[in-house]
């Protein structure tokens, strides 16, 4: 057993001396201790005219153009303009969208009914040559230039049986094709307006169905979204304007949500909490996500290589501690990589516990004691970095030494991750919008994909090729769980936490709920 008590002094010692060497850095962790005194400066009035609203948001995805991002700032602000074929609720339910229904024919066979009298914000007309039009795009030479066709390469090809009737023909069956269909990629785009004003104009004039159309965009500074009054969800939405002023800095974004400048500010970070707890005026709002994060292995180097040393670094770090001191509580433990919203979460499937003693014996029984472990982070990542530091401390009470390497994010990501080059150990996030374990499995733990250099297992591959080829969603979350054992036991990576996202909202605004995904739903958002 060890001695919590001394592990928690000496967390906090170190914790204390990250905090002094990244102080330059967002997402710093608080110091222990009860909450902190009520702010003296209330918030001003919303400075919002009636009936609309300013939001800030960290990021411009720069391209509104639905195929050519993979961006969570485009969702943010896109679900308001675009629709698919299916609707995927604040409440991550799949309903129709502009397809009243449908069926699957055959396995590979899936035919809509598309809704009738729907308009785009041009007036042109949504129908079955739109739907056709739209997946050609994303399937074609068009397609190709961005990130998005790969989700939906499982399409053949779209048939027009009538003017509101399509067939999607498949490949193979795609288990996760409705929620694919209902955002990014497939949302549904106008036709005429491309052709006649080409993709450069649509990129940053873009157009849709949905309950807002965007009037005016800034580029990294204001977007404008107005009420669309032919929307054909009748009295929706309730809101006349919907304002996003792009504010990267989290400092400045608290600014102007204190002086009424905005309404809603979008990612508050953990050192913001008691300020915005604080206000009589602000609401802090948390919510649940399905990104998570680790520190992946690559198992291509030694002493990661053995499975004994793997386990001994999960049994090493304890998770618990980093989520209630780093993240103030602000995050969920995880068994596998991926959050409970995913489906295939095995709520059976219990976290390595934080045991100190077994990972010595591991690490002796592989015979690693002393070694040094290069721990790669991206540069712009402070949470990530107080992390490093905590896990380093881990590390050593184990017979482990660590080296924190920090890199630019760019690199990391495109260069370093997927070239086998991120050291032993790396942080590793996956957004898994689709809810789907599908999405983060395939591509982290199959051989030969971008993200996953070197790890592979003959059974693994097995298990995610099994899933993929039914639409029985039984029998998928039976694989899932035979999966995640057999990851748990294999310990490719160390599972840390999935995020609990945080908004900030002035009493000014009704009926605001805080998504999932990142993909804000304003159409029931009213002002007082």
């Amino acid at each position: 057993m060890y001695n919590k008590k001394r592990t928690y002094y000496l967390f906090f010692a170190l914790l204390t001396a990250a905090v002094l060497v990244f102080a330059g850095c967002g997402n710093k962790a608080k110091e222990s201790g009860g909450k902190s005194k009520k702010e003296t400066t209330e918030t001003s009035p919303s400075k919002s005219g009636n009936n609309e609203i300013v939001i800030g948001v960290p990021g411009d995805p720069q391209n509104w153009d639905p195929i050519a991002v993979f961006l969570l700032d485009w969702s943010t602000v896109a679900t308001s303009v675009f629709e698919g074929l299916i609707d995927r609720t604040i409440n991550l339910e799949l309903q129709p969208g502009l397809a009243e229904e449908w069926d699957y024919l055959d396995d590979t066979t899936l035919q809509f009914k598309l809704r009738e009298g729907v308009e785009f914000h041009n007036g042109e007309p949504f129908n079955a040559d739109a739907v056709k039009f739209t997946f050609d795009r994303l399937l074609g030479e068009e397609g190709a230039k961005g990130p998005q066709q790969a989700n939906y390469t499982s399409i053949k090809e779209v048939e027009v049986v009538d003017q509101y009737t399509v067939k999607f023909h498949l490949n193979e069956p795609d288990p996760v094709l409705l929620t694919k269909l209902s955002g990014y990629g497939a949302v549904i785009v106008p036709p005429k307006y491309i052709q006649e004003h080409g993709v450069e104009h649509f990129s940053k004039n873009p157009v849709g169905t949905g309950p807002f159309k965007m009037t005016s965009y800034k580029q990294d500074s204001e977007i404008v979204l107005e009420k669309n009054d032919h929307y054909w969800k009748e009295g929706l939405p309730k809101l006349d304007k919907v304002t996003f002023r792009v504010i990267p800095e989290a400092s400045t974004r608290l600014a102007e949500l204190q002086t009424g400048n905005i309404d809603i500010m979008k990612r508050v970070e953990f050192s913001q909490v008691d300020s915005v707890k604080g206000n009589d005026s602000l609401e802090l709002m948390e919510v649940g996500t399905p990104t998570a994060y680790s520190f992946r292995f690559d198992v291509d180097k030694k002493p990661v290589d053995d499975v004994r040393v793997r386990q001994a670094i999960n049994y090493a770090i304890d998770k618990e501690a980093i989520i209630s001191e780093i993240l103030q509580g602000y995050g969920k433990m995880i068994s596998s990589f991926q959050s409970e919203l995913s489906f295939g979460y095995n709520p059976d499937l219990d976290p390595y516990p934080y045991d100190v003693e077994k990972a010595k014996e591991l690490i002796s029984e592989a015979g690693a004691e002393g070694s040094t472990l290069e721990i790669y982070v991206p540069g712009n990542d402070g949470t990530f970095k107080e992390i490093a530091q905590v896990v380093s401390y881990y590390l050593e009470e184990v017979g482990l030494k660590a080296n924190i390497q920090t890199v630019d994010s760019n690199t990391f990501t495109s260069e370093l991750i997927p070239n086998g080059k991120a050291g032993h150990m790396y942080r590793m996030g996956w957004g898994g919008w689709t809810l789907d374990f599908d999405n983060t499995a395939y591509l982290m733990y199959k051989k030969g994909e971008f993200w996953n250099p070197h790890f592979h297992d003959d059974k693994v591959d097995e298990l995610l090729e099994a899933q993929r080829s039914t639409i029985d969603q039984e029998e998928r979350e039976k694989i899932f769980k035979e999966l995640t054992e057999r990851l748990h036991e294999l310990a490719p990576e160390v599972n840390l936490y999935s995020v609990i996202d945080l908004y900030a909202v002035n009493d000014h605004v009704q009926n605001f709920q805080p998504p999932h995904d990142d993909r804000l739903r304003l159409e029931e958002v009213t002002t007082k």
